[in-house]
């Protein structure tokens, strides 16, 4: 019984540790813009998603070339830790020009 009892919570363990890693938050994509990016670009959030419509963001992020976009964006900025990466792309992609969303900050 004990066994059964450490697999059960080994596996509720996994599966919590891997799906917060997996789930990007816009929130957190917008707090992490304004804190990291906003001072250095000198706009807000809403223009920089506006600069590209989903499915373009969704391109550059598949790329792999997103910090790229940042600085090209934002020559000043300094490139966005990986940690960083997914939220950041999930608040672009939801407030990007073709969305219709329009970010508070």
């Amino acid at each position: 019984m004990s066994k059964l009892f450490n697999l059960f919570l080994a596996a509720i363990l996994t599966v919590g540790i891997f799906s917060s890693a997996a789930f990007a938050d816009s929130a957190k994509g917008q707090k992490i813009y304004i804190k990291e990016l906003k001072p250095a670009c000198g706009f807000d959030g809403g223009v920089m998603a506006k600069k590209h419509t989903q499915a373009e963001w969704k391109a550059i992020q598949d790329a792999g070339k997103l910090n790229e976009e940042m600085i090209k964006q934002c020559p000043e900025a300094k490139p966005l830790k990986d940690t960083y990466i997914e939220h950041v792309f999930d608040f672009l992609h939801f407030y990007a020009s073709d969305s219709g969303n329009v970010p508070a900050c």
